[in-house]
């Protein structure tokens, strides 16, 4: 059995052409609504941590279970979250036993604040579901505690979040999403637990799936290495460079400061910590795109063809995936863009494709 092919169009506004406009203009201009998050800390195994911002009917960003107004912590004014969860959010999570739920996992750089996990959450909050961004380590506005931080292939991190977000709510259906670098962290995840993969439904959002390919087109071309790639790792590197300061010797911090591709990064930093040989062994064996014939769980893979982080010719036929994938590939939309409407434009197709998507799963 193979996948089914979906190239229905998003339908991307005349006055926006192009894969660039419709990536930037998308993370930069186009209108959605904003939401604020209760954010809840967790400790990981290994002595880190990871940051949890929930939204969820019964539990206000702005105050308490028993009606109490809660001022804004100051400590989290630079990101999505406007307050620390307490034990008085409990009856609301209670109260939600057996609701849908989602979890979306960010893309390179992105967090709670992000366009498209701002406009996801809201949307599916509006329909009575319950939605938690799942922060990778060092993405949600604070440095994590260990030299190590988060890369593509981490599944036991992947892992770790859906055991914390069911412990929370176990009785809830839980969904997920995947965007861009988290879209590939998901899928590689689910491919390897195969009926284990206990979900309702994934999808995955502008997905490098060949890592390699993906990596290398970001490192070689002028608009990758000039525009997208030093975007990133102004972020990047500032982080890291703090990194080395706090554990000297474990981070080459002269090599680190003469990257200028993320191929660099990647073998500066992103291989050597997190077990791999260098960039290519880690885009390799990272990659989820070998694994979605293993997949068994109903799974959205949304890529726009002309995304400019995603060469067509690395997404997979139909042949490659098992007959739980649906592949659709718009021929417009950019990256984790999908702008539509009259302008000044919105971000509101991909919620609502993805809401469609959900609602056709058992």
């Amino acid at each position: 059995m193979t996948a089914q092919i979906d190239t229905s169009p998003c339908p991307c506004p005349v006055w926006l052409p192009g894969s660039h406009l419709q990536t930037l203009y998308g993370a930069l201009v186009a209108r959605y609504h904003h939401i604020a998050f209760v954010r809840e800390r967790v400790d990981t195994p290994d002595g880190d941590f990871l940051d949890f911002d929930w939204t969820a009917p019964g539990l206000f960003s702005d105050r308490l279970a028993n009606g109490k107004m809660s001022s804004p912590d100051q400590r989290l004014a630079h990101t999505a979250a406007r307050r620390w969860m307490q034990p008085e959010d409990d009856a609301a999570f209670a109260a939600n036993e057996g609701a849908p739920a989602l979890v979306l996992f960010h893309g390179l750089e992105g967090s709670s604040r992000s366009h498209y996990a701002q406009a996801i959450a809201q949307y599916f909050r509006a329909r009575g579901w319950v939605v938690v961004i799942a922060h990778f380590r060092s993405c949600s506005g604070f440095p994590n505690r260990m030299a190590r931080a988060y890369y593509s292939g981490d599944s036991e991190d992947i892992a770790y979040m859906l055991k914390v977000v069911r412990d929370r709510l176990p009785g809830a259906r839980w969904h997920a999403v995947g965007v861009s670098m988290g879209g590939n962290a998901m899928l590689k995840y689910i491919g390897e637990q195969g009926e284990k993969a206990a979900l309702q439904a994934v999808a995955a959002i502008s997905v490098p799936l060949d890592l390699a390919a993906c990596g290398r087109h970001l490192s070689e071309t002028w608009l990758g290495r000039s525009l997208y790639s030093r975007y990133f790792l102004k972020s990047m590197k500032a982080k890291i460079q703090e990194k080395a300061k706090r554990f000297p010797g474990n981070i080459d911090a002269l090599r680190l400061s003469q990257v200028r591709t993320l191929r660099e990064f990647d073998d500066a930093y992103t291989a050597p910590m997190h077990g791999y040989k260098n960039a290519l062994d880690y885009w390799t064996r990272a990659a989820s795109r070998p694994l979605l014939a293993n997949i068994t769980i109903p799974t959205l893979v949304l890529n726009a063809r002309n995304d400019p982080f995603v060469p067509e010719a690395s997404l997979p036929g139909s042949a490659e995936c098992s007959s739980s994938v649906i592949l659709h590939q718009p021929a417009e939309g950019g990256h984790a863009g999908f702008v539509t409407g009259s302008f000044p434009g919105n971000l509101g197709w991909l919620p609502m494709r993805l809401a469609r998507f959900f609602d056709t799963q058992p």
